[in-house]
């Protein structure tokens, strides 16, 4: 399967996915939350780890504090995409193998609607921050994340 096949793929599945469940323009209830650690730096962690939790995510939400994120658990490793829908916020999200290894970082804009996609197809874990905070705390690439929900699946 070639990138844009797969590209065209992602998107559908989340359009399809956006189908089942009811449009709103609010922002979903505060999340139960985790405790998160990377290196020194700590987060405290929404944890949307069903399909309507990861597809609503942070849409409609008008603030993030600095400290505070979303951790999106899949139900097995794969290949992600994430996009801005309905949106407000500029964020940055992490995408995580399922050992807890950050593998990307990327910066994502408010409503923009193209999908980011992974470029690895073992993504466990995406953690979305208040965008520049990964920057900012010096968290990179290869570093590791404590305290993450354990993969329904694996």
């Amino acid at each position: 399967m070639n990138s844009t096949t797969l590209r065209i793929l992602t998107v559908l599945s989340f359009a399809l996915a956006g189908a089942a469940y009811p449009q709103t323009d609010k922002p979903q209830p505060k999340l139960p939350t985790t405790p998160l650690t990377i290196g020194d730096k700590k987060l405290v962690a929404e944890v949307a780890d069903d399909d309507a939790e990861r597809e609503t995510g942070m849409m409609f939400r008008k603030s993030m504090a600095d400290g505070e994120s979303m951790v999106f658990v899949f139900d097995a490793p794969q290949h992600v995409a994430f996009w801005m829908k309905n949106t407000l916020l500029p964020l940055s999200v992490a995408y995580i193998s399922p050992t807890g290894t950050i593998l990307e970082v990327h910066d994502l804009q408010p409503r923009d609607e193209t999908p980011i996609s992974s470029k690895f197809d073992s993504i466990a874990y995406a953690i979305e921050v208040p965008q520049g905070w990964f920057l900012k705390n010096g968290i990179l690439p290869g570093m590791q994340v404590q305290g993450l929900p354990p993969l329904k699946r694996q």
